[in-house]
């Protein structure tokens, strides 16, 4: 790996950790690859400077799923000798059984299954119902205090919601969420450049964590996925399959895959902190990895060129459904 393709760092938001700016997701990946080679993903991963890894336990509301990802990933992590000081754990806290399933008990069960005392931070979210804001930002004070996480975020939260919890932590001298965890890519821009969350971003308030970039693999042509993959807010996957081939040929213009492209298009939005992709080969970390060379170079003609096919422009920019 050249200079222009070592990973950058960046920091997660107002006090938040700093990171490299490409992290590897956890939902339906590290059970899908041989043991071994998520052993040799895991320590490529890290030698190349991605020292971020989300990682959650998926067992409530939609994700009630009994995946083993966590289970795993703590075992190909430890397999491939790469010491807890030498990556970072960003963790889940889910408001689908909240408060009946408190963050307390939430936590003994992810970190032991991952196999690790702590997080370096945690993601709170996602929630149908309206959040008891002040509860939620006191309960993962605590945890903070007991020192079972550094810092947070949310996770497509309203942006009232987001607004209120801002607030209560201020007023009562709490730490406050750091960054937002949005679905962000060359189709979905609404929530993430929209008014409601862009004036946290502008402020230095929050950074930008970007997920689901790649649309779980439609927007880089897998029409029919073969496994569960994020909600289609606005029903707009339709679209999202015929911009792929349009994604597929501008990618081509620069001479890039379209993932690469995908990727520096995300990068080159300035509130962007880190980007989060999930791999189940080391070839595609490889290629992931050689969109820091097409941002660097020409991050915002990236932008230019696929601004047409911002598609969810109809959906509402405050997080309402």
């Amino acid at each position: 790996m050249n200079e222009k393709d070592t990973v950058p760092v960046r920091q997660l938001g107002e006090g938040g950790i700093t990171t490299s700016v490409f992290g590897l997701g956890s939902w339906n990946t590290w059970d899908r690859m041989d043991f071994d080679d998520a052993v040799r993903l895991v320590r490529a991963a890290v030698d190349a400077g991605v020292t971020l890894f989300d990682v959650a336990h998926y067992d409530m509301g939609p994700h009630a799923e009994g995946s083993r990802t966590d289970v795993i990933f703590g075992k190909a992590v430890r397999a491939a000798g790469v010491r807890r000081e030498h990556y970072q754990l960003c963790g889940k806290l889910w408001l689908w059984d909240y408060p009946r399933t408190g963050f307390a008990q939430q936590l003994e069960t992810a970190l032991d299954r991952v196999g690790v005392e702590r997080a370096d931070v945690v993601v709170v979210g996602d929630y149908l119902e309206p959040p008891d804001v002040p509860r939620i930002v006191t309960e993962v004070a605590e945890q903070i205090r007991a020192g079972r996480f550094g810092g947070w975020g949310v996770n497509n939260w309203a942006a009232a919601d987001l607004g209120r919890a801002l607030e209560f932590a201020d007023a009562e001298g709490l730490p406050g969420p750091a960054f937002a965890q949005l679905k962000y890519s060359v189709v979905r821009r609404s929530m993430a450049e929209g008014p409601f969350y862009a004036k946290h971003f502008a402020s230095g308030r929050l950074a930008l964590q970007a997920s689901d970039i790649f649309e779980g693999g439609v927007l880089l042509g897998n029409r029919l996925p073969d496994r569960k993959i994020g909600a289609d807010v606005g029903g707009i996957r339709e679209s999202i399959m015929d911009a792929a081939d349009v994604l597929s040929g501008i990618a081509a213009d620069f001479g890039v895959t379209v993932s690469q492209l995908a990727i520096a298009f995300c990068l080159a939005y300035p509130p962007v902190a880190n980007v989060l992709f999930g791999v189940s080969r080391l070839a595609q970390l490889e290629d992931n990895l050689g969109a820091l060379r097409l941002f660097t170079e020409h991050g915002a003609e990236v932008r230019s060129a696929v601004e047409h096919l911002w598609l969810d422009k109809a959906v509402n920019p405050d997080g309402t459904w």
